[in-house]
């Protein structure tokens, strides 16, 4: 049996599902070329994993813990980076970050949550039937570390005529 090890790509996925990816790294690209003038390209693929960690309501510690970083590290790099692009941001508020949560309620309250009601693409792309199916676990130890492996089929049925733009989203990054 092989474990497919996820992907940066992976990581923090479901942020597609839940904000406007497209409007907020705009939005944080904006605000970096105003705090650094002299930076030509948008956000690094490395600050938006991290700024999809924080849509997904990860802590810094949370974030580098799936990236098997150090907290430490992870709290610096984002210090560095994205809370200065979120303090760039024109119409938030003056504060300091003060805590990564702020980031993420902010976003939600200035309307970058995308519209999860029936009329929305992402509303209409939910699924329409689901069958889990597990076919097989395994345990294992050794040197007392332990390992539960469990493989699972999932069957996702969508409506045919929408198309996921989240995850094209995540794949363009």
């Amino acid at each position: 049996m092989v474990t497919r090890k996820p992907t940066r790509k992976d990581l923090f996925a479901e942020a597609a599902q839940t904000w406007d990816l497209n409007r907020i790294y705009e939005l944080f690209t904006e605000a970096k070329r105003r705090i650094f003038p002299k930076a030509r390209q948008g956000l690094t693929d490395t600050e938006k994993l991290y700024l999809r960690g924080l849509l997904c309501n990860y802590s810094p510690s949370d974030i580098a813990r799936q990236l098997s970083k150090s907290a430490r590290g992870a709290e610096v790099y984002m210090c560095k980076t994205l809370y200065q692009y979120f303090k760039g941001i024109p119409e938030t508020p003056s504060d300091d970050v003060g805590n990564w949560r702020n980031v993420h309620q902010w976003l939600d309250k200035a309307g970058y949550k995308v519209d999860l009601s029936g009329d929305s693409t992402v509303g209409r792309s939910l699924p329409k039937d689901a069958k889990i199916h597990i076919t097989d676990i395994n345990f294992f130890s050794e040197n007392n570390n332990a390992t539960i492996s469990i493989d699972i089929n999932i069957k996702l049925s969508f409506p045919s005529e929408v198309t996921n733009q989240g995850e094209d989203q995540i794949a363009n990054d």
